[in-house]
């Protein structure tokens, strides 16, 4: 136990020392190697030699608690406490050591926990000597070779051997009654009677982990035989306490999968990523998400709910899904119905409050007056209130989540029905979301399990506020909060609302909040249906129809002491929306499964369609009589009436449809060679009226389990090693229907003859070749097992090339109809390395540790986005945006280089009097005033993409109480600080700033007063954070067997706990999507911190 301490201790100090990622898991590793190469603590606890001679059994309980942890219990009466018995064992088990003596007794055994109970068998032990005979057989693997070494013996007895080098064994005095006991390292142990003089046994191997089912395309398949890059998530090791949705339960869980949270809105979704991007122009690059099969989202399930996910992570897992399988396949597992023959009720249920994981360092009324007294501010700028603008539009909110399953029947019929609450409270004045969600499963089994039925229903009702015209928090507000003269008053002496309504951007952020009003409603229902029929042993009919429905209603109303009035004119507006839309899906499969001999192989094929139908209605309108009706009559304004204002009605359809043909075969030989090889043929509505709307996605992998070799075999360490191979092609869909056939709209008015007339145009160029976007993907991975399974993982390293990228190009009119095409023509690469390692580090009677690293790395490339036909009319192009007032971009993609570069100006020094000395793109230093800012000197600043993401999970688990701490990162990228762009400059008396605009500028002097506004380097900032994201501790209470209780758990949990990071803004999980990654945006929701008590209970 020490030298494991020290051990510990030890290696702490080095990863707070090193804190690289890539020393973290090689000192990882190495601990663990060493820890369980010197076998674990249990075992040096357990593990005793003892010697004794004619000692009472009293005597011999006695020296084996004096070696061990554990102590006996019994009943006086029912053991010979005067008998004798000789024993002899060394570095033996307590088991083996009970065996052994209790085989001498007639008396049996229990271990539970740290106590040995020892009680009397009804009928003894079978005398030896009675009815002996002679035993003899062979043992082989489950492909017939024979297996030298086993151990056989009688149960309850010394009386054994082995199995010679043809797996052949030969026992005497074998009693008639006997258990024979075949045991193996690495195998399954057997028990067999004896019935006969010649006993043949099979021993299969025993595969901890490896066992293990995950889902894959249209199906499962025990981990061992995967030839894909596949991650699993069971819910145990899900991130604890009030997450927001599903990707937050498995943040930092996967290799390569990315999922941010760079908001604390709670509307607002996790961002993912897998494995970069794969578009630039496409539908989006969120990978698929698939509920129990039937595509979705992270909102269509409540977290709660949620038994399993799986991540298919490469080209040859995805391309059987084809054009939806590009960004890769989350795979969510909801809990089902199971045979339970009672009633199971599991609830759980949770409180929550939040803060702001990080406040600004604003100037305060106090900084303000101190600045006047200094000269600094002019006396005007004081206006005789003190007001936290920021603690005037936050709260200290309280959350709260409610969820309560029923489970039960019998294994011909058994169903699930869950209901979940979830009311959340935002840090800010109405920033709130409800969420109920029902569902139902239900199982039916008959015709002796020829014909299986399944029904799954889910309801989710949302209702949310917005304090915008849009669909959550606007941003704008919290700006406002941050840049308001903190000497201003709320409100002036006649109770109206204090405004400066003729600065530009500048407005009360109370009375933004406090004179508008948005509610939005959002419901979806989906009923699913699985019909499955097994005529015969492996062949298998299965198919799933599915259909669901979304109905949002939105509206927003902004009153006549609204900011927009005083300042536009409005005097009252509204908006009011709805949207529908539909999906259906029907998808039909058949598999055969078949083993003989050494060979084992499955085959699928099968049938997809689905559609969508999607309406929308949206309407503003303004100049309102009254604000008694808010939007809901919104007809009351005269907006709609006149022209010239942004009054307006809106509608608009879109039905898509997709439908595939697909195919699956899987080979193993002897469990050692494996492949799986998948095609989809389909097509999809957005390529209708090009020449081939179908595509063609093939894909194949291969599997080497190389610890199943017989060269391996004295490597005992070595519980499993597999080699893998994949190619998979995949493809995007487009992000619009029609971009390959001309079309025409409505391009405007025209005023004739006293009337608005619109007009009709051409809107789009006709591009027959328009295709796919096809990404070819490359994936090497290895899995591995050592010192019984006690470490595992794995590594992949992958390549993707996606080809055919689009990109709307400028062409000449005529011939064409209007000055842009669509077309396929960019070629980018994504590369990238992933490594996961899980260890258990210790186990020990009552504790045991177990830990998860996650590395993983992407590089991505632009190679090429001109051809003979379509060129761009420069070898870059620009994209991002720094708002008003300073107006230019703030990334460049060069064709040969990476997405997320930024492009601006470099400064290196200031001068005497503060203003900012240059590096123009020679090299040449040159002052502020003589700068000249043009395209050609603005230079690479840096990357918002990180290069490493790393994760560090623990699960600390001590008799009834747990304890999971989650730690992840990102490291080489860079952040632009809008903050510090606008809020450190001290030319604009006119808003607050920050502190930090006081400070010396590279250590000299403050930055000048007559120096602009400007997106350059300086603002530029080291985004590399470690966070220590979840934190959660429980307990779970004894039970007696009387209690009502099967499980009560209580716990406490803190998410976004802590960060470790040299960067200066509130948060530097930034947005890491899209083609502007990195942006630290003014309008903002901040992140937060939550801290959260719940309980978890079993009825």
């Amino acid at each position: 136990m020490k030298k494991c301490h020290m051990l510990l201790c030890k290696n702490k100090h080095n990863l707070l020392k090193t804190f690289r990622v890539m020393k973290i898991a090689t000192i990882f590793l190495i601990f663990c190697g060493l820890t369980l190469s010197a076998k674990n603590t249990k075992a040096q606890k357990s593990d005793m030699t003892l010697k004794v001679e004619n000692a009472t059994i009293l005597d011999i309980f006695r020296q084996i608690e004096e070696s061990s942890n554990y102590g006996f219990f019994f009943k006086n009466d029912e053991l010979d406490l005067d008998k004798r018995y000789s024993l002899e064992v060394k570095n033996a088990s307590i088991e083996d050591v009970l065996s052994i003596l209790l085989a001498q007794t007639g008396y049996s055994y229990q271990i539970v926990g740290e106590n040995v109970v020892v009680t009397r068998e009804k009928n003894g032990l079978p005398m030896l000597q009675e009815q002996n005979s002679r035993v003899s057989g062979t043992v082989t693997d489950e492909f017939g070779d024979p297996i030298p070494g086993v151990t056989v013996t009688i149960k309850g007895s010394t009386i054994g051997t082995i199995t010679d080098v043809n797996g052949k064994f030969e026992l005497s005095n074998v009693p008639e009654e006997a258990v024979l006991v075949f045991s193996f390292v690495g195998m399954n142990t057997v028990e067999r009677a004896v019935e006969d003089n010649l006993i043949n046994v099979v021993m299969t191997e025993a595969v901890i982990g490896l066992d293990e089912v995950v889902a894959i395309g249209y199906g499962s398949m025990k981990k061992a035989d995967v030839t894909s890059s596949v991650s699993t998530v069971k819910a145990d090791d899900f991130v604890k306490g009030s997450v927001k949705d599903v990707g937050q339960l498995i943040q930092g869980k996967v290799a390569g999968l990315t999922i941010t949270t760079a908001s604390g809105d709670p509307t607002s979704n996790s961002e993912i990523r897998l494995r970069g991007n794969t578009t630039l122009y496409g539908t989006s690059s969120n990978p698929l998400v698939l509920i129990d099969g039937v595509p979705g989202d992270f909102n269509s399930v409540a977290p709660e709910d949620i038994e399993s996910v799986d991540v298919l992570k490469d080209g040859s897992a995805a391309a059987i899904y084809g054009t939806r399988g590009t960004n890769g396949v989350i795979i969510i597992t909801t809990k089902r119905a199971s045979g339970f023959y009672d009633a199971k009720v599991d609830y759980t249920g949770y409180v929550s409050t939040q803060q702001i994981s990080n406040k600004l360092d604003v100037l305060t009324a106090s900084d303000y007056r101190r600045q006047i007294e200094d000269g600094i501010r002019d006396e005007s700028d004081d206006l005789g209130a003190s007001t936290d603008w920021l603690d005037e539009i936050t709260r200290t909110p309280v959350s709260h989540v409610h969820n309560l399953t029923i489970r039960g029947g019998d294994v011909k019929t058994n169903y699930l029905a869950s209901v979940n609450y979830n009311n959340t409270e935002g840090i800010f004045i109405k920033s709130n979301k409800e969420t109920f969600t029902v569902r139902t499963d239900i199982n039916h089994s008959m015709f002796e399990d020829l014909l299986k039925l399944n029904i799954g229903i889910i309801s989710r009702n949302i209702q949310y506020n917005t304090t915008g015209d849009g669909f959550g928090f606007n941003g704008y507000t919290y700006r406002q909060a941050v840049i308001y003269n903190p000497t201003a008053p709320v409100k002036l002496e006649n109770w109206d609302w204090y405004e400066n309504v003729g600065a530009f951007n500048y407005d009360n952020p109370v009375a933004r909040i406090k004179e508008s009003r948005g509610e939005n409603k959002d419901q979806w229902s989906r009923i699913n249906g699985n019909i499955i029929f097994s005529p015969t042993d492996g062949l298998k009919f299965k198919a799933l129809l599915s259909y669901s429905k979304y109905n949002q209603t939105r509206g927003y109303y902004e009153t006549k002491n609204h900011i927009s009035t005083k300042r536009s004119g409005l005097n009252g507006y509204a908006s009011n929306g709805a949207v529908e839309s539909i999906d259906r899906l029907v998808e039909l499969t058949g598999e055969y499964q078949k083993g003989f001999n050494r060979h084992h192989f499955s085959l699928l094929g099968g049938y997809s369609y689905s559609d969508n139908d999607w309406r929308d209605f949206f309407m503003t309108n303004q100049d309102f009589p009254t604000d008694q009706f808010g939007y809901n009559n919104i007809d009351l304004g005269k907006g709609i009436e006149e022209q010239g204002t942004s009054s307006g009605i809106a509608s608009s359809r879109n039905k898509t449809n997709l439908i595939g043909f697909f195919s699956r075969v899987t080979y193993s030989f002897r469990n050692k060679y494996l492949f799986m090889g998948s095609l989809r043929y389909e097509a999809a509505s957005q390529l209708w009226g090009t020449d081939d709307p179908w595509g063609l996605f093939p894909s194949a992998s291969f599997g080497w389990r190389i610890s199943k070799e017989a060269f391996m075999k004295n490597f005992g360490f070595i519980n499993d090693l597999k080699l893998r191979a994949g190619y998979g092609v995949t493809g995007t869909q487009p992000s619009s229907s029609f971009l390959g056939v001309a079309t025409l709209g409505y391009t405007g008015q025209v005023y004739m003859n006293g009337k608005w007339i619109q007009t009709i145009g051409p809107t789009r160029n006709e591009n027959p070749y328009l295709r796919w976007e096809e990404k070819k993907e490359t994936n090497f991975g290895i899995d591995f097992a050592f010192f019984n399974h006690r470490i595992n993982g794995n590594i992949d390293y992958y390549n993707r090339d996606i080809d055919g990228l689009l990109w709307n190009y400028a062409v000449p009119v005529p011939p064409n109809l209007v000055g842009s095409t669509t077309a396929n023509v960019g070629v980018m690469t994504n590369k990238g390395l992933e490594v996961l390692l899980n260890a258990v580090p210790v186990k020990v009677n009552n504790l045991e540790w177990k830990s998860t690293i996650s590395f993983s790395t992407n590089k991505n490339k632009l190679k090429s986005l001109s051809n003979e036909l379509y060129q761009t009319d420069r070898d870059y192009f620009t994209t991002g945006g720094t708002g008003e007032p300073i107006q230019t971009y703030t990334h460049r993609v060069d064709i040969g280089g990476p997405i997320g570069n930024f492009y601006g100006f470099k400064v290196v020094d200031v001068d005497e009097e503060g203003k900012w000395i240059y590096e123009d793109a020679d090299g040449n230093l040159i002052n502020y005033d003589d700068f000249e800012r043009s395209e050609e000197n603005k230079q690479l600043l840096g990357n918002g993409l990180p290069n490493y993401f790393a994760s560090f999970n623990n699960t600390i688990r001590y008799k009834n109480f747990d304890l999971s701490v989650t730690m992840r990162g990102a490291f080489e990228f860079q952040i632009l600080n809008f903050e510090r762009m606008y809020l450190e400059n001290t030319k604009t008396t006119q808003y607050n700033r920050l502190k930090s605009a006081y400070d010396k500028v590279f250590g000299k002097v403050v930055l000048s007063d007559e120096v602009d506004l400007e997106y350059n380097s300086y603002y530029i900032e080291d985004g590399d954070f470690w966070k220590i994201d979840n934190i959660t501790l429980g307990y779970s209470f004894p039970l007696i067997e009387s209690s009502v209780f099967k499980s009560f758990r209580i716990f406490a949990s803190s998410l976004n706990t802590m960060t470790i990071t040299g960067y200066k803004g509130i948060d530097p999980e930034v947005s890491f999507s899209g083609l502007a990654p990195g942006n630290d945006y003014r309008d903002k929701y901040p992140t937060t911190r939550t801290f959260t008590l719940g309980v978890n209970v079993s009825f």
